[in-house]
């Protein structure tokens, strides 16, 4: 096996994976029964999955600097994720928990 073909194997199956967890955190959004775990189901899978892609992908990109790109785009998503997780149960009159207390 050449390690051209093996790059290219590589980056098949981690694009697929991450497809795959996007599918799943779909399934979840479909399936589970409240918004606190849809959004629990959708930030966790998204963020995993769309790092794999990235992974994917930057083992395909031809230079450092197109890989760097990649890596920037995916920590914007993973900064931006729970902000807007958590916006939109605030905004669905979801609170976090009283009785949490930060030791």
């Amino acid at each position: 096996m050449t390690a051209d073909l093996a790059l290219e194997l590589l980056s098949t199956v981690l694009v697929v994976a991450g497809t795959a967890f996007f599918t799943i955190g779909t399934l979840g959004l479909l399936r589970l029964p409240d918004l606190r775990t849809r959004l629990h189901a959708l930030t966790k899978a998204d963020n995993l999955g769309l790092g794999l892609v990235i992974a994917g992908l930057a083992v395909q990109a031809g230079s450092v600097g197109a890989a760097a790109k990649l890596l920037v785009i995916w920590s914007l998503a993973m900064l931006a994720s729970p902000v807007v997780a958590s916006l939109l149960a605030r905004r669905e009159g979801l609170r976090p928990a009283e009785e949490a207390v930060d030791e």
